[in-house]
């Protein structure tokens, strides 16, 4: 069966991706935050996962005021990067794992999450700078294939912290219960503290980040009892596209390893806050302990699936007699 490997939080500032773009990475403003993901690049390449799910939200590239959905899957064989006001970032076409995302499509929405199943779509700097944060700047395509997961955080209302968990612990069924053999790391993206308009422009709370990111190691559920005024109040306008490393979290065991952490400020205006979750069993090898547990939960899970959809299947068949 597939199963989620590990779990991985960073910042999306599109002022990294026009670093990168124009080989700004050596000059020593930006140097000081490209260095802090060396590490993170080579764990990458050890890991080496068949699949990353990034968890992301759209800058009205892909969506716009006219339609706002809270959680958007994308479902396509392929995601280009758009043209953000200045012409497509110059990575490759983001590869999609269109089987995989329509059986986690079908499980979560059965698992009643409501999400909007999106077959074409573009993608921005919240998506393509994590991207190049870990996997670096390849010229023909990613290492992998990609699913991407758009979260609204731009319009009020977005999703709260305990939805956002939930929904990662629906995403790890979801994916436990395919059932081919893959090794899935998730991103969850954006903030950290940060404000970019108003009163309050430039914004930057560090201690409440690095609590944060504390919490987010050894006790998440905590993260999960902050209203959004807190978001706000502590994090800036912005801040609240940190719940987006919740469903990150959620998918992922109770107890992780913590593998790495790397904080800096500022970078334009915002906090750079990235972390690096391991489940415990990733580097076991044989069975893990609880592995039958499990193994057993996903089979049910995949058991309840089938049966929805051969009940779907009678019930097309019945209406159109």
């Amino acid at each position: 069966m597939a199963k989620i490997i590990a779990g991985v939080g960073s910042s999306h500032v599109p002022a990294i991706g026009a670093a990168l773009d124009n080989g700004k990475t050596e000059e020593p403003y930006w140097k000081r935050v490209f260095s802090g993901f060396e590490k993170s690049k080579a764990w990458m390449a050890e890991t080496k996962p068949d699949v990353a799910i990034v968890v992301y939200n759209d800058h009205a590239s892909a969506f716009s005021m006219e339609m706002i959905p809270t959680f958007a899957l994308g479902c396509a064989a392929e995601f280009p990067p758009a043209d953000e006001g200045w012409g497509p970032r110059p990575v490759p076409v983001v590869k999609g794992h269109p089987a995989l995302a329509a059986h986690i499509a079908q499980s979560v929405i059965l698992d009643e999450f409501d999400l909007t199943i999106v077959n074409k779509m573009e993608v921005d700097h919240g998506l393509t700078v994590p991207m190049n944060l870990l996997f670096g700047q390849p010229k023909d395509h990613w290492p992998c294939p990609v699913i991407p997961l758009a979260v609204n955080v731009v319009m009020y209302p977005p999703p709260t912290g305990h939805r956002c968990y939930m929904l990662g612990k629906a995403i790890r069924r979801a994916v436990e219960s395919y059932p081919e053999d893959l090794r899935v790391v998730i991103f969850g993206t954006g903030g950290l503290s940060h404000q970019i308009s108003g009163p309050r422009a430039g914004l930057i709370n560090s201690k409440w980040d690095k609590s944060f990111l504390d919490n987010l190691s050894k006790d998440p559920k905590k993260l999960t009892r902050i209203p959004h005024l807190e978001y706000m109040r502590e994090a800036g306008a912005e801040g609240i596209e940190m719940v987006m490393w919740l469903i990150m979290r959620g998918a992922l065991d109770d107890k992780v390893d913590e593998v790495y952490r790397f904080y800096t400020v500022p970078a334009s205006n915002t906090a750079v806050g990235h972390i690096i979750l391991e489940n415990k069993h990733k580097a076991a090898k044989g069975k893990r302990p609880g592995a039958a547990k499990s193994a057993a939960k996903s089979k049910a899970h995949g058991r309840k699936l089938a049966a929805a959809r051969k009940t779907t299947h009678r019930i097309a068949s019945k209406g159109t007699r």
